[in-house]
């Protein structure tokens, strides 16, 4: 498969203070991607450089193969922010107008359904909207811009559980069927599963996972038992965290398990069970420090 992105060493600093360090990225064409971290991790600087907005100290960013100079933005390319920039006595049709101008691919059937779907008046002005109603303007021009990469950055902001779910349901329909490479930047690592299908996940400005999320699924487990049996069936597995509970102990792993895993944890009454994505997000970024 085609790359779509690739980020090289990308470092940035603000003063003494690193928001980003040495950090890789590569985007796939038609993949849609989760970015991962806490707030303060460095993802919107990494979006911010990649769209052009702000420039790295050190690093390169590439599309399709070309380098992008200093302050330059991809083409056929959508950067949907976290606070937006909209014009605020501007009526939400006319921000919808002003950005097809940008999109050669804009869709105006798309932007229209997505109106209606997310129950947005087109003629309210945006200094009127709530925050929630603020992202869903942003994400229908995402998704209607039709752009060959699209980044959001915390799409769901302000939205509650039903906007949450008709915005992702929206978005893998027309993904579907107008394959594209999208990254989502969240820290909703559980909400972002049935969605994304890989993850980068970074803390501190630094790339802590790049991975499948299948293949997390399939080696995040939480291991209980007496201490002795838990230190002994997770002697050179990667440990994320580890806990006692009364006259036992719980350990969080990373770590792909076979038959013979399975037979020592019933010959020593280890109990194993999956982990949910949110838990081994957080014990992995506290086991990253």
């Amino acid at each position: 498969m085609s790359i779509a992105l690739t980020c090289s060493n990308l470092t940035n600093k603000y003063g003494r203070n690193y928001a980003l360090r040495d950090l890789d990225l590569q985007l796939e064409e038609n993949v849609i991607y989760g970015l991962l971290g806490q707030n303060g991790a460095g993802k919107t600087t990494l979006l911010n450089i990649i769209a052009g907005g702000i420039c790295a100290n050190y690093g390169t960013v590439k599309v399709r193969g070309t380098k992008l100079g200093r302050g330059e933005s991809p083409v056929d390319f959508c950067f949907v922010r976290e606070k937006h920039k909209l014009f605020g006595g501007a009526r939400v049709i006319e921000v919808l107008q002003l950005a097809a101008n940008f999109h050669p691919k804009w869709d105006w059937v798309l932007a229209h359904k997505l109106l209606e779907t997310f129950r947005l008046d087109p003629n309210q002005k945006v200094k009127q909207l709530s925050r929630g109603a603020e992202s869903l303007v942003g994400n229908i021009i995402g998704l209607s811009s039709r752009a060959a990469i699209t980044l959001f950055d915390e799409p769901v902001l302000g939205l509650d559980v039903l906007m949450r779910e008709r915005f992702y349901k929206e978005l893998l329909m027309d993904y579907a069927n107008h394959p594209r490479t999208i990254l989502l930047s969240t820290h909703l690592i559980d909400e972002i599963a049935p969605v994304a299908e890989r993850v980068y996940i970074i803390d501190e400005g630094s790339l802590l996972l790049h991975d499948e999320i299948h293949r997390i699924r399939m080696s995040a487990y939480l291991i209980r038992g007496n201490s002795i049996a838990v230190g002994s069936f997770t002697e050179g597995k990667r440990v994320l965290h580890t806990e006692s509970y009364g006259h036992g102990i719980q350990a969080a792993i990373f770590d792909r398990l076979n038959d013979g895993d399975m037979r020592m944890a019933r010959q020593q009454d280890i109990t194993i069970e999956s982990l949910t994505l949110q838990r081994f997000f957080s014990y992995l970024i506290e086991g990253g420090h």
